[in-house]
């Protein structure tokens, strides 16, 4: 196959590069209520395309996409890199530990070289909050962030609300009620689901012990709890978070045996949600400790496989939109 989806849901939004007119993406919290949905709408459009026997097409063909990944990473670089070679572009996957960076050349510096490749879209991952912008500055092709450090992963937040709207069948989230609990603290996710389902009019909840809990969610909009079951109470939605140890520097919790009793996902625990209410999570889990694998496998409860599925879909519809003015696609040259 080499054409892309019919596109009727395009018509619902701004014509051409009105629909979306930034250069890179870079974080949710840049972005308006409308170039949401129409990210989400593009991708909608390749969720069946991907389901086909064939899954290629020619978007992207003579096109070089750098996947820059200064932090590990399973699901999200498979993923970028599975929507990039789908769409026909030439992907190069660029690991830190191979990388000059383990000898000492600055984040500067490796963008200026990677510039010089002359890649027509980077995706960066990186550990550090505000990398991604600051490789964006020097260089002359879209970026991607595939995460920097807590501060934001815009296509987890993306690809969760996908997984919610191929479910649920809607468009708009108002009136759903969702619970984010786990290490909120040093959640790249959790900050950039917050900003996606609230764009979307949903009402979030987040939780977390008192040492993992961020200082002034309420002024973002959120509610704060530090008692799992009270944040559980009537959510349609329950979106687990694992503890980022790698973050960590000194002790958060008592043990993971102790965080699991009072803020593990268990059956029981869901019970005191709303009857449908679904679980999430970002991956990759710790079973047994923020999540027991008899709900994470719950079949009409959990769309954890969903948001992997929709993670391809998502960044396909990032990497088409984002490259279009490069492609000169007509209303976006």
């Amino acid at each position: 196959m080499t054409a892309r989806p019919d596109t009727p849901a395009s018509a619902r939004f701004p014509a051409g590069r009105l629909a979306f007119p930034h250069r890179d993406l870079l974080g949710i919290g840049r972005l308006e209520r409308h170039e949401i949905l129409f990210l989400l709408a593009e991708a909608r459009q390749w969720v069946e395309w991907n389901r086909q026997a064939s899954k290629h097409a020619d978007l992207l063909a003579g096109l070089t996409v750098i996947n820059a990944f200064f932090e590990n990473s399973t699901r999200t670089l498979l993923s970028f890199e599975i929507a990039g070679k789908r769409l026909g572009a030439d992907v190069v996957n660029m690991q830190a530990a191979q990388s000059s960076v383990r000898k000492g050349e600055t984040l500067i510096d490796t963008a200026i070289t990677l510039n010089a490749m002359r890649p027509d879209a980077i995706v960066i991952r990186h550990g550090s909050s505000g990398a991604t912008q600051l490789i964006a500055g020097k260089v002359d092709c879209p970026v991607l962030n595939a995460g920097d450090g807590s501060h934001e992963h815009p296509t987890q937040a993306l690809l969760d609300a996908l997984a919610l709207q191929t479910k649920l069948g809607c468009e708009d989230f108002t009136g759903l009620t969702v619970t984010i609990c786990g290490d909120v603290l040093h959640s790249r996710v959790a900050r950039s689901n917050l900003l996606c389902l609230q764009a979307l009019g949903a009402s979030v909840r987040l939780c977390a012990p008192p040492a993992l809990m961020p200082a002034g969610v309420e002024a973002m909009g959120a509610q704060a709890f530090h008692d799992f079951d009270a944040a559980l109470a009537g959510a349609d939605v329950v979106m687990m978070l694992r503890l980022q140890q790698e973050r960590m520097s000194g002790q958060f919790i008592p043990s993971a045996r102790e965080y699991r009793h009072l803020y593990g996902l268990t059956k029981k625990r869901l019970a005191g949600a709303a009857p449908h209410a679904l679980a999430m999570h970002p991956g990759p889990m710790n079973r047994g400790v923020e999540i027991d694998s008899e709900v994470a496998d719950m079949l009409d409860r959990s769309i954890i496989t969903r948001q992997v599925e929709m993670g391809v879909a998502i960044r396909m519809a990032c990497l088409d939109v984002l490259t279009r003015t490069r492609r000169g696609v007509e209303g976006w040259a």
